[in-house]
C-alpha cells in the first residue's frame, strides 16, 4: 500500500484561508519584478514578429485616386498593437518556484518541488498537499496576481511604450526604458538584472577532474 506523505509547510507553503497570505507563504510580485516580466514577454513578441518584411497599406481612398500609405510591418503601428494584445496572458506560462529567492522564482517552466512530487506520485506515494492533484499545476496565487498587476501596468504606461517603440527600440532596451527610467525610478530595481545561473553540467564538472588528476 502505498505511504501516505505529508509535505511540511516549511517545504511547499500552501495558502490556507483564513490566514494573512504572507504566513501562508504567499509573496506576492513586486512592482519591479511584475514590470521585469511585461518587458521581457513583450520584447519576446516584438522579436517575433519583427522578422517580417511584409508591406502594409494604411488609410481609405474613396476614389481611388489618391494612393494609400504603404509601410512596413515590422515598423507600422498596427505590429505594436498586435503584440501588446493579450501579452499579459503569457505570465500565466510562469510558475513561482518556491526554492529561490531572488526574481528569478517567477519562471517559466515545472519547479523543482513540483517535479519532485510528481515524481512521488509517479513511483505510487499518496501526496497529500491539501488540494486536490488536478489542480497542482493550475496558476498560483502569485501568478494571476502578477498578471493583473501587468495588465494595469500596460493600462498606465501605454503612452510610454509607444514612444519607445517608434523612437527608441534600437537604442534602449525596454526593460531599461520602461522599467528602471520610468515604473520605478528612483526606487530598487534591483530585480531587472537578476539571472538564473546555468548549473555546471555534471560531466563537464567529471572532465574537469579528471583532468585535474592526469596533471
Amino acid at each position: 500500500m502505498a505511504n501516505l506523505v505529508h509535505i511540511a509547510l516549511l517545504l511547499l507553503p500552501v495558502l490556507v484561508c483564513g490566514g494573512p497570505e504572507e504566513k501562508e507563504g504567499v509573496k506576492y510580485a513586486s512592482k519591479c519584478e511584475a514590470c521585469k516580466i511585461l518587458a521581457t514577454e513583450l520584447q519576446a513578441r516584438l522579436s517575433e514578429t519583427g522578422k517580417s518584411h511584409d508591406v502594409i497599406e494604411l488609410g481609405y481612398s474613396v476614389d481611388d485616386v489618391k494612393p494609400k500609405k504603404r509601410t512596413e510591418y515590422r515598423r507600422s503601428e498596427l505590429r505594436l498593437l498586435e503584440s501588446m494584445e493579450n501579452v499579459c496572458d503569457r505570465v500565466l506560462e510562469y510558475n513561482i518556484h518556491k526554492e529561490r529567492k531572488d526574481s528569478t522564482r517567477f519562471a517559466k517552466g515545472m519547479s523543482q518541488t513540483f517535479q519532485t512530487l510528481h515524481g512521488l506520485v509517479d513511483k505510487g506515494v499518496k501526496v497529500d498537499l491539501g488540494i486536490p492533484y488536478e489542480l497542482w499545476d493550475k496558476p498560483s496565487a502569485e501568478i494571476t496576481q502578477m498578471k493583473t498587476q501587468c495588465e494595469t501596468m500596460v493600462e498606465n504606461f501605454e503612452d510610454v511604450i509607444e514612444k519607445w517603440y517608434f523612437n527608441k527600440q534600437e537604442e534602449i532596451p525596454l526593460i531599461k526604458y520602461l522599467c528602471e527610467d520610468r515604473v520605478l525610478k528612483s526606487n530598487d530595481h534591483q530585480c531587472l538584472y537578476e539571472k538564473l545561473e546555468a548549473k555546471a553540467d555534471e560531466g563537464d564538472a567529471d572532465d574537469k577532474k579528471d583532468q585535474k588528476e592526469e596533471l
